[in-house]
């Protein structure tokens, strides 16, 4: 455990998803982010396919958030903006909260707000590598076999997208690509 583990450990009793601040992530953000891939997620997550087609790509700024608890970044989620074929999207991952603070409703606070804000943004379409029962919720379903071609192998039953706008999946296919500004 991180000092950051250590410290808000001993406050799991007093946690209430109230006193949790959600906002945009900031350029200061990041290296409380890293850390907290790195305790979920560990080394592995380099070689993971949407971790490489998000690699040297910037997240997208008003969709990818952070949760703030007591002044420490316990959580984030990042969508990049990504192609299919021609058509537009983000892709969304990683979605990561301390484990200390798991399973309090942080993750699904920030999956709602940052689904939300994308929509807002006019957003049509979100495509993600993930577990569908966890995912599900949040309108995401298993894409179709054969429609998107990534940079790698990925399980196709583990590979979702969710519809911002109705009819925004109709005849969506081809390679994914990143296309969001350099990092």
């Amino acid at each position: 455990m991180t000092a950051i583990d250590l410290s808000l450990a001993r406050s799991i009793d007093t946690f209430a998803l109230e006193d949790v601040v959600f906002r945009p992530e900031e350029t200061g953000d990041a290296a409380a982010i890293d850390a907290i891939h790195d305790v979920t997620f560990g080394p592995g997550r380099y070689s993971r396919t949407a971790f490489r087609l998000r690699e040297g790509h910037a997240p997208d700024g008003p969709t990818s958030l952070v949760a703030v608890y007591r002044g420490n970044v316990i959580g984030s989620v990042r969508l990049t903006a990504i192609s299919v074929g021609d058509t537009p999207a983000l892709l969304l991952g990683p979605l990561a909260v301390l484990p200390a603070l798991k399973s309090l409703g942080v993750g699904k606070a920030l999956m709602r707000l940052s689904v939300e804000a994308a929509r807002q943004r006019h957003h049509r379409l979100v495509v993600l590598v993930g577990d569908l029962p966890y995912y599900w919720p949040f309108g995401f379903r298993v894409v179709p076999a054969g429609r998107l071609q990534l940079p790698g192998p990925v399980d196709p039953a583990r590979l979702l997208w969710a519809e911002l706008a109705p009819g925004a999946s109709e005849g969506v296919a081809g390679p994914v690509k990143a296309t969001g500004p350099a990092a």
